[in-house]
């Protein structure tokens, strides 16, 4: 007798959770934050205190009245660049701290 399963990638398995559980934006959310490195550079990521997303809204806490003073000038590229990097306009504002 054989016994048939229904089977899926690990990778489907994982955002199904994911989706279930925190809601079918989260994994696109933790990508948007993940991605801060990237978009912004090392020298920037690295004078990044603390960086979260809620509501559409990045919180960015950085270390240098400087730089989140030019990082202000920048905002809505930095929005374009992180959504570019998702795939999907999940970051609507910015609020730097």
């Amino acid at each position: 007798m054989m016994v048939y399963y229904d089977v899926q990638p690990l990778s489907d398995l994982i955002r199904e959770f994911f989706e279930l559980h925190k809601g079918p934006d989260y994994l696109d959310e933790v990508k948007a934050v993940n991605s801060w490195g990237q978009v912004v550079g090392a020298f920037i990521a690295s004078h990044t205190i603390d960086i979260c997303l809620r509501n559409n809204v990045l919180f960015v806490r950085v270390d240098s009245d400087v730089l989140r003073n030019e990082l202000s000038y920048s905002k809505s590229e930095l929005i374009s660049k992180i959504n570019a990097f998702v795939g999907k306009d999940v970051v609507k504002e910015i609020v730097l701290n």
